[in-house]
């Protein structure tokens, strides 16, 4: 996963505990003490200072010094935790395996499971200001929630497919990105402009599974997927055109700092 907080400094996370670091726009990325060993699956970075990275058997690290130092924060779940997002340095949500969904308000001092209504796995989750978020995951699970996650409330998606991304821009814009259904695995890309009343199915243009993507507002966006697979739109996905990503590694997370500046983070230490 990958996050940046201004054009300039980003954190991305990884296997192995592995945390990085850049100062200036990617150029160079400096290693940082994780202090474990367990894989990091998601990354929030809401300013310079504070950043929080979430990953394997409920690990929850956070820094307050922009990653000198990275302290563990109790979650008080050991199930895997895939995602996190923060609107800003106290307002924070966490989902992952078994539709676990965690709160914090005070910048993960404590965390508080809310209620998902779903067993499936949540691969990932947004918000886009402290009240307005959405969660995805398997079996085409969406779920929304106006009210900070007090409570979520499941949209229908009509898929039963795994979901991977999800961005919103505002509250009503947003995509999320999977693949359909076993035994035909292909890339699939829903959209919604009403906050996820409905969810439409677009054409990918891809027939690979997707896990990433980033929009920088309704109309401009980059998904990315298996086989270094990159796609992107200017007109909210009515067309997804491909894009020469330079690499066969899959693309894990994706994060965009303005319209022309972006970054694909996965396999194999790929940036």
């Amino acid at each position: 996963s990958i996050s940046f907080t201004d054009a300039n400094n980003g954190i991305a996370v990884g296997t192995g505990g592995v945390i990085l670091k850049t100062t200036n726009d990617g150029l160079n990325w400096v290693s940082q003490t994780s202090g474990i060993t367990d894989e990091l699956y998601g990354v929030s970075y809401p300013d310079i200072n504070n950043a929080t990275a979430v990953g394997m058997f409920g690990n929850i690290l956070k820094t307050t010094d922009g990653g000198i130092t990275w302290t563990p924060q109790t979650s008080g779940t050991t199930e895997n935790l895939n995602s996190v997002s923060f609107t800003d340095v106290n307002n924070g949500t966490a989902v992952g395996q078994s539709g676990v969904i965690l709160r914090t308000t005070n910048g993960g001092t404590t965390w508080t499971p809310q209620t998902s209504g779903t067993g499936s796995a949540l691969w990932a989750v947004q918000f886009t200001d402290i009240n307005n978020g959405t969660a995805v995951g398997n079996t085409g699970t969406i779920l929304r929630t106006t009210n900070g996650g007090t409570t979520w409330t499941p949209q229908t998606s009509g898929t039963t497919g795994p979901l991977y991304g999800v961005c919103f821009t505002d509250a009503n814009n947003g995509t999320a990105v999977g693949s359909t259904p076993f035994p035909v695995q292909v890339g699939l890309v829903l959209h919604t402009t009403d906050g996820g009343t409905t969810w439409v199915q677009q054409n990918s243009n891809t027939i690979v599974f997707l896990n990433a993507v980033s929009f920088t507002d309704a109309n401009i966006g980059t998904i990315g997927g298996l086989n270094g697979v990159i796609l992107g739109t200017t007109d909210g996905g009515a067309n997804w055109i491909p894009q020469e990503s330079h690499t066969r590694h899959m693309a894990r997370g994706m994060y965009f700092t303005d319209v022309n500046t972006g970054y694909a983070v996965g396999e194999n230490g790929m940036i």
